[in-house]
């Protein structure tokens, strides 16, 4: 479903992605991982066009999102749900303004459909009765269950989550992980996930993707990476996430 071929990305000068390239396949959920600061929120904004490429090109469904154009592209983007790294909700709306947004501005539901929606996939995501509370009000874990809430709402078939769990204490993160699967599997739909909750985030996903320099290193199964004798890849597991590489 997801196709990215050869992507090369470069900001005044500084090379990002040299030749990414990998697949997810209709109803997977990808793992993409790697040291912070080399390009994985990057990669994952070329998915919907947010970002274009200097070269290579995005397929969804054998389309080049290069080539799409305005319409098209938007009507390709409808199909995507985006949770960013700190929920990037509404300050001044409360949580069900919140996420019945993307219904008053993108569809043409009633008001008593956009009601029967959002209180069904807040109840979905377990913030039954927070409906009425303002983003201040409410915890980060919360903030992001309303995150995906406003994602999910338009049942959406791409699901690109970047850093769902960033700022969160380890029991609050893994629970966001653990809501992550079980939409997952209730909603089926096609998502990239970038995270640094290793190994955790393996419990969840069916494939993993590794960025190193540019490039993704390997792409595999979650107990193929787990097993890697590739020493970039072994020491990143084993913890050295943010420390120089080191090769023997």
């Amino acid at each position: 479903m997801i196709e990215v071929q050869d992507i090369h990305k470069s900001f005044e000068g500084h090379t990002v992605l040299q030749g990414v390239s990998f697949q997810v396949a209709k109803g997977e959920l990808l793992a993409l991982i790697g040291r912070s600061g080399y390009g994985k929120s990057i990669l994952l904004k070329h998915v919907p066009g947010l970002i274009r490429p200097d070269q290579g090109r995005v397929l969804i469904d054998g389309n080049d999102l290069n080539f799409l154009r305005r319409k098209k592209l938007e009507e390709m983007r409808s199909r995507f749900g985006f949770v960013f790294q700190n929920g990037a909700l509404f300050d001044s709306l409360t949580v069900f303004e919140n996420v019945a947004f993307p219904l008053k501005e993108k569809t043409k539901f009633s008001d008593h459909e956009i009601k029967k929606r959002v209180l069904s996939i807040l109840d979905e995501v377990g913030l039954s009765g927070a409906e009425n509370k303002y983003p201040a009000q409410i915890s980060g874990g919360m903030i992001r269950r309303v995150a995906l809430a406003r994602s999910l709402v338009r049942n959406p078939e791409i699901m690109l989550f970047d850093e769902p769990t960033t700022g969160l204490d380890p029991v609050i993160g893994h629970a966001i992980l653990n809501l992550i699967d079980s939409c997952h599997k209730r909603f089926e739909f096609t998502g990239i996930i970038v995270t640094h909750e290793i190994p955790k985030a393996f419990e969840i996903v069916q494939k993993v993707a590794m960025l190193h320099e540019g490039r993704i290193l390997i792409v595999t199964p979650p107990q193929g990476i787990l097993s890697s004798s590739d020493p970039v890849v072994h020491q990143f597991i084993t913890g050295s996430i943010d420390g120089p590489i080191q090769y023997h």
